[in-house]
């Protein structure tokens, strides 16, 4: 059993120093290459977000989120060689968490996420001042769906799943509508990016998120998988070491997609997706907060529900320093993820 404790969490611990030590060298890059926003706020439309963001926006560069998937990268390749350089030896051998069945999916769904998050983000930097620059909200909108398609025909045709578990009531069969449900589940997470706005937010939500996943992988004896969320884990936390207040630089879409969409497929993975809006609440209601103000605003007649959309926004209108908001973030996010993880054990 010990051996599947240092599995989960030796891993996540070399991630997390890899990230330590490349980040030094992505500072320097983009600092020296000015790798952020040519051009800072949302335009006329969005005052209150100006008021309290505009001037942050030039000057802190954005793709910080490489230093999350390059360090679950590097650690997998470092587990590997040491595999190659110490053949016979059970204990590295031990640490491999690299398998087809629980660990090949998300580990693709992480390289295409943050890739095409990275695009974005090199387009974005490298847009004047007075041209809106990045991929289209529908182009990035297509990738998801896409990689939503891949990933719900990989469980339905190679994993033969066609139904997700209801706490207390036992598996629910949707059949082939199983695909448009992960698709439609993907697309949702993805929706949710938009709480990446404070610093210290988005990577201390999604390092809860993704232990709480890491937590129930383990205890279903998916060990691999376990081990895969605590790397990520630790990529988030060496990210979080520069990017609390003042941030060095910020997550930005090549973090925020690749972290969205392979959180889709470990909450399939160990089958606990209807507790995703639990587990993961702080973007359930991040995102809800966006659609609810849209909504208002078109069926009420611009009336808005909220100062500003999404709510972390709003809690900075009222004000409630950022420091505070992204704090009560995380102590939530910690009680919410500690009940879908009981409910997912006990359920």
């Amino acid at each position: 059993m010990y051996l599947n404790v240092l599995k989960v969490f030796a891993p996540s611990a070399i991630a997390f120093f890899v990230g330590l030590l490349l980040a030094p060298f992505l500072t320097d890059f983009l600092y020296s290459h000015q790798c952020w926003k040519k051009k800072s706020g949302k335009g006329e439309a969005t005052p209150i977000f100006n008021s309290l963001h505009k001037a942050k926006e030039t000057g802190t560069p954005r793709m910080g989120g490489i230093i999350i998937w390059l360090s679950v990268l590097c650690t997998i390749g470092i587990i590997y060689l040491l595999t190659i350089f110490f053949p016979g030896d059970q204990f590295f051998l031990k640490l491999n968490f690299l398998s087809r069945s629980q660990t090949w999916l998300p580990l693709f769904t992480l390289i295409i996420g943050s890739i095409t998050g990275l695009i974005d983000d090199i387009l974005q930097i490298s847009g004047s001042a007075d041209h809106k620059a990045g991929l289209s909200f529908t182009k990035r909108s297509v990738v998801v769906l896409i990689l939503g398609l891949f990933g719900a025909l990989w469980f339905y045709e190679r994993l033969g799943m066609s139904a997700v578990h209801i706490p207390f009531y036992g598996p629910l069969a949707l059949g082939i509508f199983f695909i448009p449900f992960f698709m439609f589940v993907m697309y949702s997470l993805f929706s949710s990016g938009i709480i990446d706005g404070l610093d210290g937010l988005s990577g201390g939500v999604l390092a809860i998120i993704f232990s709480a996943y890491a937590g129930i992988a383990y205890f279903q004896h998916r060990i691999d998988l376990a081990a895969f969320c605590t790397v990520v884990v630790g990529g988030i936390l060496a990210f979080l070491w520069f990017n609390i207040p003042p941030a060095r630089f910020y997550m930005s879409e090549t973090g925020i997609l690749g972290l969205t969409t392979t959180l889709t497929v470990v909450a399939f993975l160990t089958d606990s997706v209807i507790l995703l809006p639990i587990i993961a609440f702080p973007l359930f209601i991040t995102s809800a907060s966006n659609v609810i103000q849209l909504a208002s605003k078109k069926f009420r007649h611009g009336k808005k529900v909220f100062l500003i959309a999404p709510l972390h926004h709003h809690f900075e209108a009222i004000g409630w320093p950022s420091y505070k908001v992204v704090m009560r973030y995380w102590i939530i996010g910690i009680v919410m993820a500690i009940i879908g993880m009981v409910l997912a054990l006990i359920g």
